[in-house]
This record gives structure tokens, C-alpha cells and sequence, in this order.
């Protein structure tokens, strides 16, 4: 199998001859005379889902089943930037979604899935959210936190719970894969191919615009045992090896991916899991900036999920399944908020 970073540099140099002949057609100059745009793309990790009021609010006929929230961290890092420089403002575009993949940024039709109040019949699918956005050559800045259910890492975390309360190994399930399944090693080179071609599709929709792409932060404990296998507040039943196995194997070489793709592409990566270590869903409440399997959340998050049987009911909890609450999107938001100040600093 060809190395990783061989590929990377093959598949960038294909991608960078596009965009240069591109580049030759000419483009408009960017943002309007008394704003900047900025475009907020991702998934969970960025909608926010049931951190802060439901956005647009529950009820509302323009709702699209895509849990966005008033205090994730674009909705933060608006506010703070409601003036810059004195005189002009920071015009944000939101259209991230719970479960987007890497293709619903810039290719596919996405299906929402919110257990908020769905529609009879469930939602309609959204287009790609570059699409959605209106991506075009007066678009400033865009943010893109996107990766994760690409592997998908939620369908793992659930395989972790189900073959920890057996007794068997999620690491040696995918490592070792049933046929037909794809290994640890073939989910991230797929990953790395398509945040490739995502990146290189939002250059192409927006030119002139810096890109920023945004990690995850550290989900999980440096130590799989500092976890209490009983809580579900935590991370229930998944193996302290198997939390190990997730941290170094996964998650650390996921956001490793979205870094170097966006290193090749000469884009500026935020890293946010070094600042949120000792931040994990296995610490006390009042520690914790990632939610564990159940946790706190407002009342019109479920307690279910649909499919599984899991119920925090039985702890007084919502089905958070380990996303950041609002002390983690602050964090977030701050290093957010930095990298777009120099970039529009840089323009």
C-alpha cells in the first residue's frame, strides 16, 4: 500500500494544477466595504446541537433539522467579533449540521437526522453546505470542522459500548475487520482522500477566501483508566484499553489528517485538542468540557437514542454521546476567534 503522505502530495499536486488553472479566470475582490463574510462549515462539533436555544428556534418553519445553536462556537465568536476593525463587522453564514460528513460539505445532499421535533415523514435532505452557504469569490473566511462521521467515529464509539459489555475488543475489530468492513488504516487514507478533495471543491467555490480548518478536541482521558466503566456520564462500557486505542489510534491520527491536508493546501489548522487535555468526558462535572454517553443538556435534547438501547433517564441525563458543552465550544471558540482575527489581519 502506498505511503499516506505519498498519496497526500499526489492527489494535492492534481488538486493544486486545478485550482491554478482556475485561478487564471478573474476573480472579484473579496467581502463587501463595510463587512467581512465568513462562512461557518461542519458537523456536531461546530452546529453545537443542544449547547445554548435551538437555531432557528424550535417551532420556527425554517427549521432544517440540523440542531444549530446559539452557543456553539460560531455563534460565540460572532458576538466577540462584532466589530473588526471599529467600523466593520464580521457577517456570519452558519449552515454546519449534526452528522455531515466530509461529502456533505461540498457534494452530496445530506439527509439531517435531529430527534428534535422532526417532521412527519422526517426532514428533507439540505444541500451541500457550500451550496447552502452561497460560497463565492466575496466570501472572506470559512471554517471548516468536519471529519469525524466520515470514519464514522460515533458508529465506533457505539461498537466500543456493545462489544465492551461483552467482553470483546473494539480495537480488534477494527483492526482486524469482519470481510467486507474496512480497517482503522483504510478508514483514515479514505478520510485523507476526501477532505482532499473537499478542500481543493471549497478553494474552487471561494478563491479569495482563507480557509481554516478546526480539530477535535480530547474527547477522551490520557489514561483509558481514569474512566469509571459503570458511568454513563462517562464513557460506560468501553474498555480503558479500548479508550486508549481510540485516543491514540483515531482520534490523534484523525485530527493528524485534517492537519496535514490542510498544510498542503497552505491553509491554517486550529488545534484544539492541546488546550482541552485534562478536559475529557471522563472528569467531574465541573471539569469537563465534553459531555460522556448521557450528560447535561436543555430539555428538549432526548434521553434516547433511537436504534439502541440506551436510556440516561436512568441517570437524569440526555443522550449527549460525548460532544463538547458549552465550556468546550468557549474553548473552541477562542482559539477560533484568534485564527480568524490574523487572518483577516493578513488580507
Amino acid at each position: 500500500m502506498r505511503h499516506p503522505v505519498s498519496r497526500l502530495r499526489t492527489r494535492a499536486l492534481a488538486v493544486g494544477l486545478a485550482l491554478a488553472a482556475s485561478a487564471l479566470v478573474p476573480a472579484g475582490s473579496a467581502g463587501a466595504a463595510d463587512q467581512y463574510e465568513w462562512v461557518a462549515l461542519g458537523d456536531s462539533y461546530t452546529a453545537g446541537v443542544f449547547v445554548g436555544d435551538p437555531q432557528p428556534a424550535l417551532g420556527d418553519v425554517s427549521r432544517d433539522g440540523c440542531d444549530r445553536t446559539t452557543d456553539a462556537y460560531p455563534g460565540v465568536v460572532e458576538r466577540e467579533l462584532a466589530e473588526f476593525p471599529p467600523g466593520k463587522t464580521v457577517h456570519l453564514t452558519n449552515v454546519s449540521c449534526g452528522n455531515a460528513t466530509i461529502a456533505d460539505i461540498a457534494t452530496a445532499r445530506q439527509t439531517p437526522i435531529s430527534p428534535v421535533q422532526p417532521p412527519e415523514g422526517g426532514w428533507p435532505a439540505v444541500d451541500p453546505q457550500t451550496q447552502r452557504a452561497g460560497l463565492n469569490d466575496q466570501t472572506d473566511i470559512v471554517t471548516i470542522g468536519v471529519g469525524g462521521n466520515s470514519l464514522p467515529f460515533g458508529g465506533m464509539l457505539l461498537k466500543c459500548l456493545e462489544q465492551g459489555a461483552t467482553g470483546k475488543s473494539c480495537r480488534d475489530h477494527y483492526t482486524n475487520p469482519p470481510e467486507g468492513e474496512e480497517s482503522i488504516e483504510d478508514k483514515l487514507a479514505r478520510v485523507q482522500d476526501e477532505y482532499i478533495e473537499m478542500l481543493a471543491k471549497v478553494h474552487d467555490a471561494a478563491p479569495d477566501a482563507k480557509v481554516i480548518t478546526v480539530g477535535y478536541p480530547a474527547i477522551l482521558p490520557a489514561e483509558g483508566s481514569d474512566c469509571n466503566r459503570l458511568s454513563l456520564t462517562e464513557l460506560g462500557s468501553i474498555t480503558h484499553a479500548d479508550i486508549d486505542w481510540l485516543r491514540d489510534d483515531v482520534l490523534k491520527k484523525l485530527n493528524s489528517t485534517i492537519q496535514r491536508v490542510t498544510g498542503f493546501f497552505g491553509d491554517r489548522y486550529v488545534d484544539v485538542y492541546s488546550s482541552s487535555e485534562g478536559h475529557d468526558a471522563c472528569q467531574p462535572a465541573d471539569t469537563k468540557w465534553v459531555e460522556g454517553i448521557c450528560g447535561n443538556a436543555a430539555d428538549y435534547w432526548p434521553t434516547k437514542v433511537a436504534g439502541t438501547l440506551l436510556n440516561c433517564a436512568l441517570v437524569n441525563k440526555r443522550a449527549t454521546l460525548v460532544h463538547p458543552n458549552a465550556e468546550g465550544h468557549a474553548n473552541t471558540a477562542a482559539h477560533v476567534e484568534r485564527a480568524i482575527r490574523i487572518a483577516l489581519l493578513e488580507r
